[in-house]
């Protein structure tokens, strides 16, 4: 129990979008999943994804930054939920030939000269 408590703690926290990318493209070519991975159907995946978690949120009416009054086993199941649109979405955006990252960054310059900050 204790070599397993500090392996988990050696794990690394800030995980790339590339590390990430790499570990999807294992596990589907390890299941021979790629055939299926097409642009509409990981869309519609991820879709599926996004109803789950909303479900989650559906009549919880606003929730408090940090869900201070949520159950511990409410809170896994959020991070499963999350989990599974963030992978869709990675999948996704490497069937299509985008660097998520790299476009992500684009978007917050755009959205920073569009919106800049002294404007109120």
């Amino acid at each position: 129990m204790g070599e397993e408590k500090e392996n988990a703690e050696e794990r690394v926290t800030d995980i790339s979008l590339k590390y990430l990318s790499k570990k999807l493209e294992e596990f589907a070519r390890a299941r021979n999943w790629e055939k299926y991975h097409s642009p509409r159907n990981l869309l519609l995946a991820m879709v599926g994804e996004v109803g789950e978690l909303s479900e989650i949120f559906q009549w919880r009416g606003e929730v408090d930054k940090g869900l201070p009054n949520w159950e511990e086993l409410d809170k896994e199941h959020l991070g499963e939920e999350l989990s599974d649109v963030l992978l869709y979405l990675i999948r996704l955006s490497d069937i299509c030939g985008i660097d998520l990252g790299d476009a992500a960054i684009k978007k917050l310059v755009k959205n920073a000269i569009k919106y800049p900050a002294n404007v109120l």
